[in-house]
């Protein structure tokens, strides 16, 4: 940071590289404006400029009448990419674990024809997976892929990325994919697999992705564990 920075950035990257340290623990409050005033031999306003910094990062959040507390980590899903899970955990350096829990060929039901644009008596593979980053799972994944369109797919195939297999196996090219993101209140089932100790809200993406050829390859329901992920949208101004 430039020697010519405002006291208050100064500050605001001091008290960042306390959090990053562990010093500052996630979820923990952080000391009052007074003691910090005292720690960095400011005033209060310049300290309140630095917390609001952080607070717009996302590094700090403020509780009405009881103080500023430091944010929990959050995986960050920017629903404008169509990046898989273990794309986005790769980046992040995380130990990726992908068990496939069921994995068959069914008759679909009507949502299904309707969403891959089936003929009738078409199948499909239903596949769920539970995904795992650094022994935390973070999603279940309900995915229905046409059988026509992916004769050769295996379990084992499905224990690593789909997308890897989609576009380096059978060099299909993927075009894009359309998300409707739902809150909602998990069933037992879900709630069990992504071990959540009461029933939270969570957040369900329900996903349809192309080919270049504008077929649809997948119909998936997403299940995300909300007090893990946050969701993020990059919005430009016309």
């Amino acid at each position: 940071m430039s020697k010519h920075s405002p006291l208050y950035r100064k500050i605001a990257q001091q008290m960042k590289e306390e959090i990053s340290k562990g010093e500052w623990k996630e979820g923990n409050a952080i000391p009052t404006e007074l003691m910090l005033s005292e720690t960095y031999q400011a005033s209060r306003v310049t300290v309140r400029q630095a917390i609001k910094v952080l607070v717009q990062q996302g590094l700090l959040y403020k509780i009405q009448g009881s103080g500023t507390y430091v944010s929990e980590h959050k995986y960050e899903h920017n629903i404008y990419e169509l990046t898989g899970f273990t794309e986005e955990m790769r980046a992040l350096n995380k130990n990726i674990i992908n068990k496939v829990l069921t994995f068959s060929v069914i008759e679909p039901e009507e949502r299904i024809v309707q969403a891959l644009g089936l003929e009738e008596a078409e199948k499909v593979y239903y596949i769920r997976r539970q995904r795992w980053a650094d022994d935390i799972p973070l999603i279940v994944e309900d995915t229905y892929l046409p059988l026509a369109l992916f004769p050769d797919l295996t379990y084992q195939i499905m224990e690593g990325s789909k997308y890897d297999f989609i576009e380096s196996v059978k060099k299909l090219k993927i075009k894009d994919s359309y998300q409707e993101v739902i809150p909602i209140l998990p069933t037992e089932e879900i709630q069990e697999l992504l071990q959540l100790k009461e029933q939270i809200p969570i957040i369900k993406v329900q996903l349809l992705s192309t080919l270049k050829d504008d077929r649809v390859f997948e119909y998936t329901d997403l299940f995300f564990k909300s007090d893990e992920y946050k969701f993020t949208i990059t919005a430009n101004r016309s």
